[in-house]
């Protein structure tokens, strides 16, 4: 079973934990419709390049990652979404794309949104696209001593704050005389 490594950790750390099996979730967001909890609180394992060396981003299965931000965030000209195929070995006994947000038992840097800080409990996949993990969001921080970060990230759906709308001018109403001309001359 994938998760048995991550739950032995678990189990040695001596922190508390739920272990859920669910219908297959291919995507953080089925996890959490699987799991009848709310997105914001099953976190999103992503594994990017960063300057070459693989690190892995973990954040609300509801956000996405804003590349450019985070980008700037980690100070680096170069950051990208790392190829399943170029990861896949890093992980053994995990299921590509199910990998647990516990970058530190593969020898990899681990950033955190601080959005998923906020939640008091998580959920994420234990390895396998059946098996979740549900724990206290305090336990997984102490366990995984991960950077936090707070921008680099934008949650679909959310409005731009009223200072980053682009404003139109409206346009200005053409005149009964305009109309007239325009008309007279075939427009």
């Amino acid at each position: 079973m994938p998760g048995t490594d991550l739950k032995a950790f678990l189990d040695q750390s001596g922190v508390e934990y739920i272990a859920h099996t669910h219908p297959p979730a291919y995507t953080a967001q089925q996890l959490a419709h699987h799991g009848r909890i709310a997105g914001d609180r099953v976190a999103k394992t992503v594994i990017i390049q960063l300057d070459g060396k693989m690190a892995m981003v973990v954040m609300p299965a509801t956000w996405r990652i804003h590349w450019e931000r985070l980008s700037n965030v980690l100070e680096t000209d170069f950051v990208e979404l790392a190829d399943e195929m170029e990861f896949k070995d890093r992980f053994p006994g995990c299921e590509v794309g199910a990998m647990p947000p516990f970058g530190n038992l593969y020898g990899m840097p681990v950033y955190c949104s601080e959005a998923l800080t906020q939640q008091p409990e998580i959920a994420f996949a234990a390895g396998s696209h059946e098996e979740s993990i549900h724990m206290k969001t305090a336990d997984f921080l102490a366990l995984v001593n991960p950077v936090v970060i707070e921008k680099g990230f934008i949650r679909p759906g959310a409005r731009r704050p009223a200072w980053m709308q682009r404003r139109r001018a409206p346009r200005p109403v053409p005149s009964e005389e305009q109309i007239d001309q325009w008309e007279l001359s075939g427009y």
